[in-house]
């Protein structure tokens, strides 16, 4: 579990390189002060993205996350554990105005969707 990253994954840096791409600067990253730690904040637009590993946050993606061999009942109870703290972060940013987008491991794997999706979210100034 200790060689496990939270901050500068894969995932995380192809989101952020995509945001510089599409001349998104100026982001601030994991911001203690806000809910649930957005890993980017476009902290004056009001805009908070999150970049969520498949297994970690339980994703339903295509059938390519394995459910654990060992100690299922663990794993299981604390992916919905962190299935509720990510939904209640959710409603919290948004409830204080926030746009929230997030944004999957699997889905950084599809760069041309992925591109469209991150160019719609941030372009968006309602």
């Amino acid at each position: 579990m200790r060689l496990v990253k939270s901050k500068d994954t894969r995932p995380e840096l192809v989101v952020r390189k995509l945001c510089g791409d599409l001349g998104h600067r100026g982001y601030r990253l994991h911001r203690k002060d806000l809910p649930g730690k957005p890993d980017i904040a476009f902290v004056g637009r009001k805009v908070a993205v999150f970049v969520h590993g498949c297994f970690w946050h339980g994703h339903d993606c295509s059938g390519h996350v394995r459910l654990p061999k060992s100690k299922q009942d663990y794993w299981l109870s604390k992916i919905e554990r962190n299935r509720a703290r990510d939904a209640e972060n959710l409603a919290v940013l948004t409830g204080n105005g926030w746009r929230v987008l997030v944004v999957w491991e699997c889905e950084t794997k599809r760069l041309g969707e992925l591109i469209s999706k991150l160019a719609g979210f941030l372009a968006y100034e309602g």
